[in-house]
């Protein structure tokens, strides 16, 4: 259970990448996924440091009023992946709303020419995978809680994440004696 007693965060707000190119991210994102643009900003001085940086700052809207958001600065590069990091451990997922709309994601993704990977069954979720332009690994989800999941995900969290801490601990500490 939470002891932190911070103030309490409502919801995402928006997430933000590097892109390459903001036509080409924004032809995917909307043409493609149906996010609307809803806001850009240009500006030639990052207003958080005062660096001077010239880019655009893209948002697109999902249902709930939370953004995905990029940066394209200019020069056609994207963000480089991390050399110690798997390219399916990074990724943004996106709930849809039913089984039915997850299939015709897949097909209309397919038929945009986008290289889409499942439909994965994870128990409780289904969930298929694909890189826009920018190369950055999205998931589209939909729920498929059985029964008390939820409840039981919930109680049995923290147990669970002890376990694993004194699994690894256990690994590095043979590893570090052999």
């Amino acid at each position: 259970m939470q002891t932190n007693h911070f103030e309490p965060v409502q919801r995402l707000h928006h997430f933000a990448w590097r892109c390459k190119d903001a036509e080409e991210t924004r032809a995917f994102y909307e043409d493609i996924l149906g996010l609307p643009l809803v806001h850009l900003i240009r500006a030639d001085k990052v207003p958080s440091t005062g660096e001077h940086c010239p880019y655009v700052h893209l948002f697109f809207a999902l249902e709930d009023g939370s953004s995905i958001a990029f940066f394209d600065l200019g020069d056609n590069q994207t963000a480089l992946p991390s050399p110690n990091t798997p390219a399916w451990v990074n990724h943004l997922a996106l709930k849809v709303g039913s089984q039915e709309s997850l299939e015709r994601a897949k097909t209309k993704l397919e038929a945009a020419g986008v290289e889409v990977l499942g439909v994965t069954d994870h128990g409780f979720v289904h969930s298929i995978y694909f890189f826009d332009p920018n190369g950055i690994r999205l998931e589209l989800t939909v729920d498929m809680y059985p029964d008390g999941f939820t409840e039981q995900s919930i109680r049995q969290a923290h147990e669970r994440l002890a376990s694993w801490n004194r699994e690894k601990a256990q690994a590095r500490a043979t590893a570090l004696n052999n």
